[in-house]
């Protein structure tokens, strides 16, 4: 369901339509307003347009740069996986081969047993 929320940014008044509840949408335009206001107040010569094109620029830089970082993430973490089934296939590999030692020294105990058998007898 879409809600239409009113909010003010430098003093103009928009309304968005959104999915979004209306206390997220007020502290995003809070939080757009505290930084169109600081480069504002920082820059006499910077509009509230320029400031909040400079914020925006701000936000898409960091958003590239967290978008990169996670699909490092995203590919290490895909090398974590593939190295653990590599590793689960080769502990698999081992405990087979445990186990057909395992069976293979019971078996020459047996015959071992056996000859000892055979000899007291």
């Amino acid at each position: 369901m879409l809600n239409k929320v009113k909010f003010s940014i430098c003093g103009k008044d928009l309304t968005l339509q959104t999915s979004e509840s209306s206390n997220y949408v007020f502290g995003l335009a809070r939080t757009l307003e505290s930084r169109i206001t600081e480069i504002t107040n920082t820059n006499s010569s910077a509009s509230p347009f320029t400031a909040a094109i400079m914020v925006g620029m701000s936000t898409l830089d960091d958003l590239n740069k967290t978008n990169r970082k996670l699909d490092s993430l995203r590919e290490q973490s895909k090398e974590y996986v593939d190295e653990a089934g590599k590793t689960r296939l080769a502990y698999d590999a081992a405990i087979k081969e445990v186990n057909n030692l395992k069976s293979e020294i019971a078996e020459l105990k047996k015959q071992l047993e056996n000859a000892t058998e055979k000899e007291m007898a």
